[in-house]
């Protein structure tokens, strides 16, 4: 009787840890799963968009914002009419109406019928009282200076699954930060299944965008845009570019191209045009290469700003190839200061004989001519300095004086701002904080990419320079109340294995004030037809704008 008796009591027991073992799995190990399920069996997840942030100027301007828009939605089983609501809401909204009488047609409880819609638009359509038509509130991207620094900002055009996504620009490079993070949520039905509108459940809260703030100026980036299409336009180029940069910080103050585009109507401009060629351009940068080479060697004391070169009274000979001047006038025992001044070929083939190929390749790099600037935009390239053993004698000759050498122009802009600096470099970069959701702001400090040149060098270097404007040919344009270092380029553009002499890329490189400069600048046209030469045309262009910003800045002449 005892073994029966113990018998069930186990039984029992066993059953009753098994049923405990259940209830354990099905409320604590699926309990995520099940109540996932149960929420399904009354709505659907649905995404909730974040918050995009904001891109601010120096002065808090936003120059990339938001407004509210309206998606127009409508539940098909609802609609009474549907031929007239159609003909309603195509009329109201300016659309398709094929293609909302289609959609309406559909066997489905929810449809998008239009997106972006303005509050107006909005507020009319409402007005009408259709049954089963339905609003929801959005975000869409807004540009209120229009083209304004359109190839530094970017757009906001859509993914694969027409979701919003940043190109180009900083939209581009910061669109991770920028979007914040989509939230999930719960659309609920009614009892027959049908979703009730605008009524929504959170599964996960979307977390906003950070606003980021730059060191743009905007009085700044008016200035350069404004004479910089009025250069374009005067000399005939086919495109101009031109950056201002803090060197001493390498914050970006402006930086223009044209021509340009609207971020907001991006679609009605050519997929060509969206590109940055101030970081995405490679172009051989011509005679504003010189003072990158001449001071290399100033800095390796192979070289003094006296000493005369000795292979200046005419052509030069390397490798069978007879390199001349610009305009075919010599200059016996020509000293370095006046090779800059007269920006003679001949001279800087004679200082890059000096230096060799390793003290070239060395001095490159330590530019950064070869590498990323590491600048914070979307879409920067650079292509690899060749390998020593892959240098030809020709190949040294012509990087003396900026041809055969491919960069872009921010590489350039960043390697003179070395000079400007007393020999450091800084990163070159845009953003100077970062505001997130929680109202914090993150602050971005200066980097130093390292000291190319001593002090010292840049400080002779700076006086090379000052001369070159005082005395070159660009002088007949130079602000003479200033002291301005700068450097003049003509390069010719090669074509289909040779260079054309009648297609060039004009240039103008320089810094200001030049004892202690509050800016450097290179402008660049591309192809210019009134002259080919950076003195007559890129040369200009750089003081115009060099004169609006000293005296926006508030700089006294005589510095």
């Amino acid at each position: 009787m005892n073994w029966r008796f113990r018998f069930i009591l186990g039984l029992i027991t066993l059953s009753f840890f098994v049923v405990i073992a259940r209830l354990f799995y099905w409320q604590v190990v699926k309990a995520q799963e099940l109540s996932t399920m149960g929420q399904l069996q009354y709505g659907k997840v649905v995404t909730t968009l974040s918050k995009r942030g904001e891109i601010k100027t120096s002065d808090g301007f936003p120059i990339a914002a938001n407004k509210i828009t309206y998606r127009v939605f409508a539940n098909p089983k609802e609609v009474k009419d549907l031929k007239e609501t159609a003909e309603l809401i195509s009329t109201t909204l300016g659309i398709d109406h094929a293609s909302v009488s289609a959609n309406l047609s559909l066997d489905r409880f929810w449809i998008s019928i239009a997106t972006e819609v303005e509050p107006k638009a909005k507020n009319d359509l409402k007005k009408l009282g259709l049954q089963g038509v339905g609003f929801e509130e959005q975000y869409t991207r807004f540009y209120p200076e229009a083209s304004m620094a359109a190839h530094l900002i970017g757009f906001v055009g859509k993914d694969d699954l027409s979701r919003p996504k940043g190109y180009f620009g900083l939209e581009g490079y910061y669109d991770l930060l920028l979007k914040g993070r989509e939230g999930k949520a719960i659309q609920i039905h009614d009892a027959f299944g049908r979703p009730i509108l605008a009524k929504l459940g959170d599964l996960e809260k979307q977390i906003d965008g950070s606003d980021l703030l730059l060191s743009l100026d905007r009085s700044a980036q008016f200035l350069v845009e404004k004479r910089l299409k009025e250069g374009v336009e005067k000399f005939g180029a086919q495109s101009g570019m031109a950056a201002v940069i803090n060197p001493k910080t390498g914050e970006i103050l402006a930086m223009s191209s044209f021509p340009n585009f609207n971020p907001e109507n991006y679609e009605d401009s050519p997929d060509s045009v969206y590109k940055n060629p101030f970081i995405s351009d490679l172009y051989e940068p011509g005679s504003t290469f010189k003072p990158l080479v001449m001071s290399s060697a100033l800095d390796l004391k192979l070289i003094t700003p006296q000493t005369k070169c000795s292979a200046c009274a005419g052509p030069v000979s390397v490798s069978g190839y007879d390199i001349h001047t610009w305009n075919d006038k010599y200059y016996k025992d020509i000293n370095m200061i006046d090779v800059i001044m007269h920006s003679d070929n001949t001279g800087m083939v004679f200082v890059a004989q000096k230096l060799g190929v390793s003290g070239m390749i060395k001095y490159l790099k330590r530019f950064g001519i070869g590498d990323l600037t590491g600048i914070d935009l979307q879409g920067e390239i650079s292509p690899t300095i060749k390998s020593e053993n892959l240098w030809y004698p020709v190949d040294l000759a012509t990087t003396g004086f900026g041809q055969g050498i491919s960069i872009t122009p921010i590489e350039l802009l960043s390697a003179t701002s070395a000079i400007a600096n007393k020999g450091e470099r800084m990163q070159p970069h845009i953003i100077i904080g970062i505001k997130n959701p929680d109202g914090s702001t993150v602050k971005i400090q200066p980097k130093s990419l390292g000291n190319p040149i001593s002090p010292e060098t840049a400080k002779v270097m700076t006086e090379i320079m000052v001369n070159a404007v005082d005395k070159g040919e660009a002088s007949w344009a130079r602000l003479k109340e200033y002291r301005i270092a700068g450097k003049t380029g003509t390069a010719s553009i090669p074509i289909a294995g040779h260079y054309d002499q009648t297609k060039t890329i004009a240039s103008f490189i320089g810094f200001a004030p030049a004892n202690n400069p509050k800016f450097a600048m290179l402008v660049i046209l591309n192809r210019p037809t009134s002259s080919i030469y950076g003195a007559e045309t890129a040369a200009p262009i750089f003081f115009d704008i060099a004169k609006d910003l000293l005296i926006y800045y508030g700089i006294p002449p005589g510095e």
